[in-house]
């Protein structure tokens, strides 16, 4: 296959594409994510696979790790970096807990091993397309575009925050997981809440994901005030975002 190739298109309301290289497997879930009334679009290598995205909007990204031309995670990489959000599901046969690990912190919402059941595969793809639908649907229906505290502002439309005068370079999730918890202030999340809310999925073990993003996020909030500390840790619980207070008026 020279290009992506686009296998059902037609009307159906949810795309997906596979970037996948062994052509049994992909004919396989080809035919199988078809018979759930999904259009599917099948590449072979990076190259294809960013081509056809940027043609078209996908709803679900499935990619392997080992391509003829470069890791997966590559891809998964590229899209969080320039901000696009749509959820991608890593599979491969690379199932050590650090290549889990690299995979999910790369970006990918989910990781499933290879090999694996069909009837599982089906029932994962159906759960992260249902989780990106009432995501998009709470952020329709969410009325503040942006979030004012004393010193910082977290535009949801822009996808920036101002901290203290400081423009805060933010990768897609970290501003996620700030915007979260910024929704809720105050409000003490543990590590498995936030990985459901913001990563969505809740695989026991892989907690240490919250644990450095929350670092990376400190970090760059520290640097626009060096005393005030905004997501705060509460011991044998997990985290909080925690507003700046307001200043006393004499």
């Amino acid at each position: 296959m020279n290009a992506a190739q686009k296998i059902f298109g037609g009307n159906y309301s949810q795309q997906i594409l596979i970037v996948e290289d062994e052509p049994d497997l992909a004919n396989l879930i080809i035919l199988n994510l078809n018979t759930l009334n999904y259009g599917v679009t099948h590449s072979t290598t990076l190259k294809h696979a960013r081509e056809a995205i940027e043609q078209q909007q996908f709803d679900l990204i499935l990619i392997d790790r080992m391509l003829p031309d470069g890791d997966g995670i590559m891809l998964c990489q590229q899209l969080r970096e320039s901000g696009q959000m749509v959820p991608c599901m890593m599979l491969t046969a690379k199932d050590s807990e650090a290549d889990i690990v690299l995979g999910l912190e790369a970006g990918a919402d989910d990781y499933l091993t290879k090999p694996f059941s069909v009837l599982e595969l089906r029932a994962r793809v159906k759960a992260l397309l249902r989780r990106s639908h009432q995501m998009e649907a709470q952020q329709e229906a969410k009325q503040e575009s942006q979030l004012d505290f004393n010193g910082i502002t977290i535009n949801c439309n822009t996808r920036e925050v101002i901290a203290f005068d400081t423009s805060l370079d933010l990768t897609a999730r970290e501003f996620d997981l700030l915007l979260f918890m910024a929704q809720h202030p105050k409000r003490v999340f543990s590590r498995m809440q936030l990985l459901e809310a913001v990563w969505g999925y809740s695989y026991t073990g892989y907690e240490h994901t919250v644990n450095s993003h929350i670092n990376r996020l400190r970090a760059k909030l520290s640097h626009s005030s060096s005393s005030t500390e905004l997501v705060k840790t509460v011991w044998g619980v997990g985290y909080k975002f925690s507003p700046p207070p307001q200043p006393l008026n004499y």
